[in-house]
Order: structure tokens, then C-alpha cells, then sequence
């Protein structure tokens, strides 16, 4: 397999967690992974950027631009920002709830990402999600970084199997949250399929 993903968000998201469950579970499938993180700030708020290159192809972490497969998007503004490295027949699957940036609070300028979801249909193949929605069983958004990777599974664009990622969410969440990390990637699963 041959795969091309990138997920971006602002810190404090899950973003990079959700690519190292990516990549460890397509290594486990046997695949050779490259990854690569660019985190801003480095704190919440900040803009983050996760690479995760799948296959004999990938022979660098970076995705060159227009070619990505498939974009994991946790906030409608940096879907736009990263849209470049999205191919021409890849997909985005985007949260459509907006994280307003520390600068928003400074001058309300009324940023809620519908202008940015409106953009997006224009230019490429969405896949668009409510996390409030999907969350609310769980009682916090925090666990939309594993709902979303159950909804990339269940489209059939990431290409790593159900189990596998399962698998991954075990061994790489911290043992008390195991259970509702399953349960949050098994409400994406079902809610795309």
C-alpha cells in the first residue's frame, strides 16, 4: 500500500497522537511509515501538522504538495491552510467546528469556519463532520481525535483495517481511557459506515 495522510488541528487537539496511532498501526500491517511532525507555538491554539507517509513511495516524512490522499482535518481553517498538499482526487474529512485563535479574542472579527467549510466544497471531496454531535457521548471533544481516525477507517480512504487501529488505541492510550478511546472509535466507525 502506498498512502499519502496528513492531519492538521492546533494543539491540544490529539492531532499527534492520532498520527502515531496512524503510522504504528500501518507498521504493524507491514508497511514501511515515514512521519514527520510541524508543530506552532507548541502549546494550544498553535497550528499543528502531522505527515504520515505509507508505502515503498514514501521516501521522505514530508508530503510533497498535491499529494496527499487524504487530509484529517480537526478544525475547518487549517483544512484550507493545508489544502495544497491535498491531490487532486483525494479527500478531506473536516471537522466543522471552528477553533477560534487567541488573536479572535482581540478583535472579534466573528471567525465560526463557515466561510472555510464553504470554501472547501468548492475545491475538493469533504467528508464533513459535527464533532459536538459525535462527542457528546462522551462528555468532552477530546475524544475527537480517535472519532475521527473510526470515520477515515469506515470510508475506506486510510487503507489500515478496523482491528489493526484498535489494536494501536490499546497500546498507545493510557490504560484507564483504553475502553472509551475504543468506544469513540467505534461511534466514527459506525457513524460513517
Amino acid at each position: 500500500m502506498n498512502k499519502d495522510i496528513m492531519l492538521c488541528g492546533v494543539g491540544g487537539q490529539g492531532t499527534v497522537l492520532s498520527s502515531k496511532i496512524i503510522a504504528a498501526a500501518a507498521m504493524e500491517e507491514g508497511n514501511s511509515v515515514h512521519s514527520a511532525e510541524t508543530i506552532g507555538m507548541a502549546q494550544r491554539g498553535g497550528s499543528v501538522t502531522s505527515h504520515v507517509r505509507i508505502g515503498e513511495n514514501a521516501h521522505s516524512p514530508l508530503i510533497p504538495w498535491g499529494n496527499a490522499d487524504l487530509i484529517l482535518s480537526f478544525e475547518p481553517a487549517e483544512a484550507v491552510r493545508n489544502l495544497k498538499y491535498l491531490k487532486k482526487d483525494g479527500v478531506a474529512i473536516v471537522n466543522t467546528l471552528a477553533t477560534r485563535p487567541v488573536s479572535e479574542s482581540l478583535s472579534d472579527t466573528g471567525y465560526d469556519g463557515a466561510i472555510m467549510t464553504d470554501y472547501l466544497k468548492k475545491k475538493c471531496e469533504c467528508i464533513f463532520v459535527d464533532s459536538v454531535e459525535l462527542c457528546k457521548p462522551f462528555g468532552s471533544s477530546r475524544y475527537f481525535n480517535i472519532i475521527i481516525l473510526g470515520i477515515a477507517a469506515a470510508s475506506g480512504k486510510l487503507g489500515i483495517k478496523k482491528e489493526t487501529l484498535l489494536g494501536m488505541i490499546e497500546k498507545m492510550v493510557p490504560e484507564k481511557h483504553v475502553e472509551t478511546n475504543k468506544r469513540a472509535f467505534l461511534t466514527g466507525f459506525k457513524w460513517r459506515a
